[in-house]
C-alpha cells in the first residue's frame, strides 16, 4: 500500500462518519466507496473496514437487507423534529425546488445562446468571408460582362428552328425505323435462320449495334 493510500485508510473513519451524518440517509459499503474514493483516494477494504469499525463503537448503524450491510447515522444523535419544523421544511423544499427549476431554465437559455455564438463566425472570420463574396461576386460580374458583349448568341427563333427539326428528323427515325422492323419481321416469318444470322447476311445494322437510343417525343 502506497504511503497516502494509507494515510487514507487511517483516516477514513473520520472521514465516513461525517459524511453518514452530513447525508443522513442510507448506504451500502460500496455506495460510500464509490462517492468518496476520488476525492479522498479511499481502498474499498478500508471503506469496509472503517464501516465495519465505526457500527462496532456504535457510532453508527447497520443494517442487513438480504445478503447486503446498510450503514447510516445514528438517529439518536438528531433533535426530534416537530410537525410544524417538518412542514416548514417542506415549504422550504418547494421554494428551493421552484428555484432550482428557474435555475435550470436560465442554464438552457444561456447553453443554447452560448451555442450560438460558439457556431457563429467572429469578426476577422466575417470579414474574411465578405472579401471572399465580393471576389467571387466580381468574377461573376465580369464572366457576365463577357457574355453579354459576345456576338454568337442564338436568337429565340434560331433556337425554336433547331427544336422543330430535331422533332422532324426524330420522328422520320421512328417511321423508317417502324417500317424497317415490320418488313424484317414480315421476311422473318418465312426465313429458316435466326434473326442474327439474317441481319449478318443482309448486313443490316441496328441502332443497338452502335448504343443509340432514339430520343423521347
Amino acid at each position: 500500500m502506497s504511503k497516502g493510500r494509507a494515510e487514507a485508510a487511517t483516516g477514513a473513519p473520520g472521514v465516513l462518519l461525517k459524511y453518514l451524518q452530513e447525508q443522513n440517509r442510507p448506504y451500502s459499503a460500496q455506495d460510500v466507496f464509490g462517492n468518496l474514493q476520488r476525492e479522498h483516494g479511499l481502498g474499498k477494504a478500508a471503506v469496509v473496514k472503517a464501516l465495519e469499525q465505526l457500527a462496532q463503537q456504535g457510532k453508527i448503524k447497520e443494517k442487513m437487507y438480504g445478503k447486503q450491510k446498510i450503514y447510516f447515522a445514528d438517529q439518536d444523535q438528531f433533535d426530534t423534529v416537530s410537525d410544524a419544523d417538518l412542514q416548514s421544511l417542506d415549504a422550504k423544499i418547494v421554494t428551493l425546488t421552484a428555484k432550482v427549476q428557474s435555475l435550470q431554465q436560465s442554464c438552457r437559455q444561456m447553453e443554447a445562446e452560448l451555442k450560438e455564438l460558439t457556431s457563429a463566425l467572429t469578426t476577422p472570420e466575417m470579414q474574411k468571408e465578405i472579401q471572399e463574396l465580393k471576389k467571387e461576386c466580381a468574377g461573376y460580374t465580369e464572366r457576365l460582362k463577357n457574355i453579354k458583349a459576345a456576338t454568337s448568341h442564338v436568337t429565340p427563333e434560331e433556337k425554336e428552328q433547331v427544336y422543330k427539326e430535331k422533332q422532324k428528323y426524330c420522328k422520320e427515325w421512328r417511321k423508317r425505323k417502324r417500317m424497317a422492323t415490320e418488313l424484317c419481321d414480315a421476311i422473318l416469318e418465312g426465313y429458316p435462320k435466326s434473326k442474327k444470322q439474317f441481319f449478318e447476311e443482309v448486313g443490316i445494322e441496328t441502332d443497338e449495334d452502335y448504343n443509340v437510343k432514339l430520343p423521347d417525343p
